[in-house]
């Protein structure tokens, strides 16, 4: 899982972890029992964008090498792009879109995919402006 130094891990806190590591120790927890299904629900919510990506590389590496399913639900347009392969649009608890989650991000069908498509598009360029690399 990652974590530096074990031994001495196994004997902190849980405050005394970052969320990063806290995350990672879920993982193992839920591992533990070796499900065929892990469902993972906003896992990197709350996590910055360096620790959220080794969290994502780190449920590419153990579903390859473990062979478990993952669900993995999550808010975030850029972590489903980086980690599904299939994607479920939600609106109002009803599925209005799934399929291939490239074929969805490339070729929306419904407007309210579109609608999220966009309003991402939107935010980055809008992070962009401010941090001053675009106008």
């Amino acid at each position: 899982m990652r974590i530096r130094d074990p031994r001495q891990a196994i004997t902190a806190y849980p405050h005394q972890f970052s969320g990063g590591m806290r995350q990672r120790a879920a993982i193992a927890i839920a591992l533990a029992c070796e499900p065929r299904l892990l469902i993972a629900d906003e896992p990197t919510t709350a996590l910055d964008v360096t620790v959220q990506a080794g969290i994502l590389r780190l449920f590419d590496r153990l579903a390859r090498e473990t062979g478990v399913s993952m669900l993995f639900i999550t808010h975030d347009l850029g972590v489903m792009s980086a980690i599904a392969d299939r994607t479920y649009i939600f609106k109002d608890g009803t599925v209005v879109e799934h399929g291939a989650t490239n074929e969805i991000l490339n070729t929306p069908s419904h407007e309210y995919t579109r609608a999220l498509i966009a309003s991402r598009a939107q935010s980055l360029a809008a992070e962009r402006t401010h941090r001053g690399e675009a106008r």
